[in-house]
C-alpha cells in the first residue's frame, strides 16, 4: 500500500480526544440535526473567521450552489467556466437552467469577463465564475458586467476558504459564494458546505430553502433537505483552530516546490497573484503538451506518487453538455496536474516528488537543460510558454 503522504490529497482528522469532547456534548443534548447548538456555533465561528456576516451550513458544496441559485431565483441561463469540477455544471442543470460556457483567462484559470460580457443575452440570469485554486476570478469588472445587464453572480468558492483580496474575504464578493467542506478540502467537516452572503433576505431564503421551505413553523415555500448534522459541525468545530498552521505548513511545501520546478523545463508553476492572502489549497502544475504530462504522470506513479488531472475534461466538452468552443480552457485542461499537498505532507515527501518530476523530464527531454527559469517574472501571463528558453 503506498505511502498516505505521496497522495495528491488527504482528509485531516484532529486528535480523536478533541472530537470525543464535542460528541460528549451531542450525547448529553441528545440533539443529532436540526440545526442544532454545534451547527449553529459552527456557522458563528466561521461567520467571525471568515470576515462575512452570513455562513449557512448545509450538507455539500455541490447543493450549496443549488440552494444559491433557488434563492436567487435564477432563471433561463447561467454563464459559467468550461474549468473547474463537473459539479459546477451539473448543479446548474439539476437547477433546470442551461450553462452557457465563456473561456477563461491562463494566468488565473478564471472566466475571462470580457469573453462573459459577450455571452450575454435575453435568457442570462445570472454569471456563475469559480476561484480556481483559490485564485481570485476577476471579481471588480465581473460586478461591472453583471450590474450593466442586471445579472445574479454567484461565485463557486470551492477552493477559496481563507483567501483575502486585499482585507477582503474572497467570499464576500457577488449576490452570494459557495463553498465545499468535503473531506479532502482545506477545511473540512467530513462532508458539507455553505452559503455565504452579505445579504440578509438571501441568508433568510436560504435556511428556509435547506429546511424543507420552513419560515418558522409555517411552510412557505417549496424546499429540501439540505441540512447537515451535529456530527459534521463537530469535526468542523475541531478542525477549524488549526486552518491557520495548515496554511503555514502548505505555503512551506509550496515554496520547496516552487524553488525546484522553476528551474526545470517543460512544466511551470503559477505566480501567486500580488495583494491576495492565499491559501495553498492546491499545488498546480501545467506541462506544455498532454502527452508530456501523461508521461511524467506515469513515472510518478511507478515511485508511488499519486497525482490528479484537476481538472479534466473541459467541462464544455462533457457528452451531456453542448458543445461550445472554448480552446483556452481545452489546453489547459489537458496540461494540468496536481502534485500531492496536504497538512500532513513532509518536507522529505516533498522533495522525493520534485526528483522524480526532474528524473523524468530530463529523461524525456536530454537536450534540454537544468538552471534557467521557465517563465518571465514580469509577465502577465506566467502559465506561458512563450518565455522559454534554451542554452
Amino acid at each position: 500500500m503506498p505511502s498516505q503522504s505521496m497522495l495528491v490529497t488527504k482528509p485531516y482528522l484532529p486528535p480523536i480526544e478533541e472530537y470525543i469532547k464535542k460528541l460528549e456534548k451531542i450525547w448529553e443534548t441528545n440533539w443529532l440535526t436540526n440545526n442544532g447548538p454545534l451547527a449553529v456555533e459552527l456557522e458563528e465561528k466561521l461567520q467571525e473567521y471568515l470576515g462575512v456576516k452570513h455562513v449557512v451550513l448545509v450538507s455539500n458544496g455541490t447543493i450549496a450552489i443549488q440552494l444559491a441559485l433557488r434563492a436567487l431565483e435564477v432563471k433561463g441561463e447561467v454563464i459559467t467556466t468550461p474549468f473547474s469540477f463537473a459539479a459546477t455544471t451539473t448543479a446548474i442543470m439539476w437547477e433546470g437552467l442551461k450553462p452557457v460556457f465563456a473561456d477563461i483567462r491562463e494566468d488565473n484559470f478564471g472566466l475571462d469577463a470580457e469573453l462573459v460580457e459577450k455571452k450575454v443575452g435575453r435568457k442570462t440570469g445570472a454569471i456563475m465564475p469559480v476561484h480556481v485554486y483559490g485564485y481570485p476570478s476577476d471579481v471588480e469588472r465581473i460586478d461591472e458586467v453583471a450590474k450593466k445587464h442586471g445579472l445574479k453572480v454567484i461565485y463557486d468558492a470551492a477552493h477559496a476558504f481563507g483567501v483575502k483580496l486585499g482585507d477582503r474575504s474572497l467570499l464576500s464578493y457577488g449576490d452570494a459564494a459557495t463553498i465545499s467542506f468535503h473531506a479532502t478540502k482545506l477545511f473540512n467537516t467530513g462532508e458539507g458546505g455553505a452559503v455565504v452572503t452579505n445579504d440578509d433576505k438571501t441568508a433568510a431564503k436560504v435556511r428556509s430553502l435547506r429546511d424543507f421551505g420552513y419560515e418558522g413553523e409555517e411552510l412557505a415555500v417549496v424546499g429540501i433537505n439540505a441540512k447537515n448534522s451535529e456530527f459534521h459541525a463537530a469535526l468542523g468545530l475541531c478542525n477549524l483552530p488549526k486552518v491557520t498552521e495548515a496554511i503555514d505548513h502548505r505555503q512551506f511545501c509550496a515554496k520547496i516546490y516552487d524553488d525546484h520546478i522553476s528551474q526545470l523545463f517543460g512544466v511551470v508553476r503559477p505566480i501567486t497573484p500580488a495583494g491576495i492572502d492565499y491559501n495553498f489549497a492546491y499545488l498546480p502544475v501545467m506541462f506544455e503538451s498532454e502527452e508530456l504530462l501523461l508521461s511524467v504522470k506515469s513515472d510518478l506513479e511507478k515511485a508511488e506518487v499519486f497525482t490528479r488531472r484537476y481538472f479534466y475534461p473541459a467541462l464544455n466538452t462533457l457528452p451531456y453538455v453542448k458543445y461550445q468552443s472554448c480552446p483556452v480552457a481545452e489546453s489547459v485542461a489537458s496540461r494540468v496536474l496536481c502534485l500531492p499537498l496536504h497538512n500532513s505532507i513532509g518536507v522529505s515527501e516533498v522533495l522525493k516528488v520534485c526528483e522524480v518530476l526532474k528524473k523524468s523530464l530530463l529523461d524525456q527531454q536530454p537536450k534540454r537543460l537544468v538552471g534557467m527559469r521557465p517563465w518571465a517574472v514580469d509577465s502577465g501571463y506566467p502559465w506561458s510558454f512563450r518565455n522559454l528558453k534554451e542554452n
